[in-house]
């Protein structure tokens, strides 16, 4: 699984920029998006691209990283956040346009093994997750900060196991971090979202976590409040469209009803 650098992303979408904001000139909608999302996301941009003329420049992480990034004055035109909180941070300190803000996606979260295990666990309350990673360590992105892990805890506070395995976690930068630790046969276990789970043929899912186990799992987006680009907002409108839709559907996310 190639690694993307972030610090490179920024670098060139910053070659066009005015007192560190992106504008236009004819340059790339620079979009800040999390690390769940490369795949469908960079599908519905080049159809975006196709139609509308313009192009498109992604750079995936974990949002607490990017969302952190924009506050430093890291030149981008749109967020794309895997929760809620991070688009929240962002908007109390004004850096995106309250306005243009929507609720885009949903997804699910699951146990992963890799796909050669023989591993299963029927989930709910008391499920001995701590026994089933034998002496290994669980996989999933940093919870205390990456929304994939935020979920991944409460999920297992609710569930009654967080206990059991809090000293036996393997942390991650990101989620495709954690995805990548099991899919290597790093970790016998991980938590991931189901749409990286169908991302990766290595790993299979063991089972899903009821979703009255921790909070919905919802993608916002929002233009930036620095963006000057002028096709910033076209973007955004796009991937609220059912063209975009269809795409985000065949990777597996749930598409939220766009507001009338």
């Amino acid at each position: 699984m190639r690694v993307i650098d972030r610090r490179a992303l920024i670098l060139n979408a910053g070659a066009m920029t005015v007192g560190g904001r992106a504008v236009a000139a004819g340059g790339p909608v620079t979009v800040f998006a999390a690390a769940s999302l490369q795949e469908s996301l960079t599908e519905a941009g080049k159809l975006w691209s196709r139609s509308s003329g313009s192009p498109v420049r992604f750079s995936f992480g974990a949002s607490s990283a990017i969302a952190r990034q924009i506050a430093r004055g890291a030149p981008a035109d749109l967020f794309l956040s895997a929760d809620v909180e991070w688009m929240d941070w962002l908007a109390q300190r004004g850096l995106i346009v309250g306005a243009s803000r929507r609720n885009l996606l949903s997804n699910r979260l699951v146990l992963i093994a890799p796909s050669p295990s023989t591993v299963r666990l029927a989930m709910g309350r008391g499920m001995p997750l701590a026994r089933m990673l034998g002496g290994g360590r669980l996989a999933l992105a940093d919870p205390g900060a990456v929304p994939a892990g935020k979920y991944a805890r409460a999920a297992l506070t609710a569930l009654g196991v967080w206990s059991s395995v809090e000293n036996r976690l393997l942390p991650a930068e990101s989620v495709r971090a954690a995805l990548a630790y099991v899919s290597r046969g790093e970790a016998p276990l991980g938590i991931v979202y189901a749409t990286d789970a169908r991302a990766d043929p290595k790993v299979r899912v063991i089972g899903t976590f009821p979703p009255t186990s921790h909070p919905p799992i919802l993608y916002p987006g929002a233009v930036l409040a620095a963006s000057r680009h002028s096709a910033a907002a076209s973007l955004l409108g796009f991937l609220q469209g059912e063209r975009a839709a269809t795409v985000f559907r065949r990777f597996g996310f749930g598409v939220l009803a766009r507001p009338d």
